[in-house]
């Protein structure tokens, strides 16, 4: 793994396992659903640690997907932006130009 896509792992691994570093947007699909079925989610998404070549091809640790009992399957996704959210990011290795979005939605939303 390059030193590149490691940085981006890692810049991904904190948002994703703090909510700090970007931002966390939910669905109104997760939004709708109860207040504790919402923490088992949120808590899910914190704990990841399921990566694959499957879910993650270039090991950046940005998708991932779980069921939940008796729920629909989940999804969460961390996207790259400028700083104005305008745009891609030119380098998402690079955090002094670029906002991370980690989206977290039902399966069926997508």
């Amino acid at each position: 793994m390059s030193a590149r896509i490691l940085r981006i792992a890692q810049l991904n691994d904190a948002l994703r396992t703090s909510f700090v570093g970007g931002e966390v947007v939910i669905t109104s699909g997760i939004a709708s659903l109860d207040d504790v079925t919402r923490a088992i989610i949120l808590s899910r998404v914190q704990g990841f640690t399921g990566f694959t070549p499957d879910n993650d091809p270039h090991g950046e640790r940005d998708f991932g997907s779980f069921d939940l009992p008796d729920a629909e399957r989940v999804f969460w996704k961390i996207d790259y932006y400028d700083r104005n959210l305008e745009y891609g990011s030119e380098d998402p290795a690079n955090p002094a130009i670029t906002r991370r979005v980690l989206t977290i939605m039902l399966a069926s939303e997508y």
